[in-house]
């Protein structure tokens, strides 16, 4: 197999959670581009079938679902029906979560049910996830998390978001040794300036601002959604048969954050 061959995905079935936009529209289409039928599922139903007509377009197979991950069983209905839709699941992509009432603060002024929320949404959900994702994985597969590059620093106003990415790498971890002999690997991807619409709500930034910030990292630019789903390839593909338990910042290189 020449190198260029073992980045593809032939032969695997995606599912993306949180996939009608932003980073996970840009995980399902590489995807796609590299070989795979995709699962896309996400609250806004529309969107999700716009991102599946796209991975058609593409010439690949594609199933949309409209779900919520916070409704915890959706996650196992999610992996029943992309099985009985497109075969099997070979790929599970927990991205869906964020911030949901789009408000800074700082620890001790989030009320308790905004803190639930956000561990439900961010970590729980992912836990969920990976637990449907494996009961359908007879064969192995691959389970990715996304966190952030947050999780590795102090977050002033964002702290309960960024606590609970910092547990997901964790989980990432564990999962990775737990389920290593399923021949189930677990990776994770710390996206770091990504103008999302949960950045720029939460933030309260426009584009050019958004210009400003990406121009100060040592890459010049901001992230985009292409710079996850080649990551995601990446790590769900035969170049990475060998990696399990690591979470890679694709964040535009060190900003003074600890990543490791």
């Amino acid at each position: 197999m020449g190198v260029l061959d073992q980045f593809r995905l032939d032969g695997h079935v995606a599912v993306v959670t949180g996939g009608g936009r932003g980073i996970g529209r840009g995980i399902a289409l590489a995807f796609a581009e590299a070989g795979a039928d995709v699962a896309v599922a996400a609250r806004r139903a529309h969107e999700v079938e716009a991102v599946a007509d796209e991975v058609r377009q593409l010439g690949r197979r594609a199933f949309a679902m409209g779900m919520d991950v916070l409704d915890f069983p959706a996650n196992d209905r999610l992996a029943e029906a992309t099985v009985a839709e497109l075969g099997k699941l070979t790929i599970w992509v927990n991205n869906a979560g964020g911030n949901l009432d789009r408000t800074q603060r700082t620890l001790v002024d989030t009320p308790e049910d905004v803190w639930d929320t956000l561990v439900d949404l961010n970590l729980k959900s992912a836990w969920w996830g990976a637990k449907a994702a494996v009961e359908q994985m007879a064969d192995g597969g691959n389970i990715i998390n996304i966190a952030s590059v947050a999780a590795w620093g102090p977050s002033p106003t964002a702290g309960p978001y960024a606590a609970t990415k910092s547990a997901m790498i964790n989980m990432t971890k564990t999962l990775a040794m737990e389920l290593a002999p399923q021949k189930i690997r677990v990776n994770c991807i710390a996206p770091g300036l990504v103008p999302t619409e949960m950045f720029f709500e939460t933030m309260k930034v426009d584009e050019a601002a958004v210009e400003e910030m990406g121009g100060q990292l040592p890459a010049g630019r901001a992230g985009k959604p292409e710079d996850l789903g080649a990551a995601a390839v990446y790590f769900c593909s035969p170049a990475a048969e060998w990696i399990t338990g690591q979470t890679l910042a694709v964040s535009g290189g060190p900003t003074g954050t600890r990543e490791m």
